[in-house]
């Protein structure tokens, strides 16, 4: 569901009508199937919509209709303007689909974007969508790919100001987020060797301490600790010369020390079909790479490419996962 005023229900919505064009695997949404109604209605968009009773009925309903799992909405929706009213109900939509994933009865969930200060009165004290996961998974340590055909990047420090990213840094750090990374490429993605490429911290990865000895201290350790653990980890490597074409493809995943040194070379790359996809927990999540767009919410005019990437990604890493 995610935020019910933001742009989920209308992504959903377009993602179905495109599922055979996209080849996308079956999926069943978590929704209020008036609210979907209703969204159907002012945009004169003709898609069936199934209420089902569990998501094993998914697979038969989908090429002829929208399976939906009812999670009823106790407030009227008004795009763009979120109501905490409602804010129980997108908890128990990610509950919900946590425990079912949990239990099997779904091969992976893809979470559409929430509203966290619209949460905050029904209890969720959780910094975001991905530590509340974590935690309904009694999973210490998640990390963050975002991922996308072009490129894989997952940043060791995240959502803080660049100067907490920097006091936040250690080699222990690198090397746990490192490790999580190679060990779900292998078991979700069928990478049998992952190569990570440690990106360097300053300039230029440092230049023999010219521009900071935070790459020789911290970083450059936390590889050769990677290397001694057999992890195939090169670096650290000057974040500038790592994105072009010919740098991407002699390795798997950038490890980068801190958020726009990761997001900005895959949005640049690949703007519209980014994915957001949690590593270290015991399911597989995905997500799309943009926020509610409350500004556009209810104009018919999001683009669902993100949200279509992130199923399409769901289902191929929850087909290896079946398979392995």
């Amino acid at each position: 569901m995610g935020e019910p005023a933001g742009i989920g229900g209308e992504i959903a919505l377009q993602s179905w009508r495109q599922r055979h064009d996209q080849n996308l695997p079956p999926f069943v949404l978590i929704d209020d199937p008036a609210r979907l109604k209703t969204i159907c209605d002012l945009h004169g968009w003709d898609i069936p919509l199934q209420p089902v009773d569990e998501p094993a009925m998914a697979p038969e309903v989908f090429p002829d209709a929208l399976p939906v799992l009812p999670a009823p909405l106790p407030a009227t929706v008004q795009p763009g303007v979120p109501d905490r009213r409602n804010a129980p109900a997108v908890l128990h939509a990610i509950e919900l689909a946590t425990a079912l994933c949990r239990k099997g009865e779904v091969g992976a969930i893809v979470t559409n974007p929430i509203h966290k200060a619209a949460l905050y009165d029904a209890g969720f004290t959780h910094p975001g969508h991905t530590e509340f996961l974590a935690a309904l998974c009694e999973t210490p340590r998640p990390v963050m790919m975002l991922a996308s055909e072009r490129l894989r990047v997952v940043p060791v420090t995240i959502h803080v100001s660049l100067q907490q990213a920097i006091d936040q840094l250690t080699s222990d750090l690198i090397v746990e987020t490192a490790r999580i990374t190679a060990t779900d490429l292998r078991d979700k993605f069928g990478i049998a060797n992952p190569r990570l490429a440690i990106a360097g911290l300053n300039p230029h990865a440092g230049e023999a301490g010219s521009m900071g000895d935070e790459d020789a201290l911290i970083v450059a350790p936390a590889v050769e600790r990677l290397r001694a653990e057999g992890i195939d980890a090169r670096g650290p490597l000057p974040s500038d010369t790592m994105f072009h074409a010919e740098a991407r493809a002699s390795y798997d995943v950038a490890i980068c020390m801190y958020h726009d040194q990761a997001l900005i070379p895959i949005k640049t790359l690949d703007f519209d079909r980014g994915v957001n996809v949690t590593l270290g927990l015991p399911i597989i999540r995905t997500s799309p790479d943009h926020g509610t767009a409350f500004d556009i919410a209810g104009k018919g005019i999001a683009r669902p490419d993100s949200l279509i990437a992130a199923l399409r990604l769901a289902g191929a890493m929850a087909a290896h996962r079946h398979h392995v």
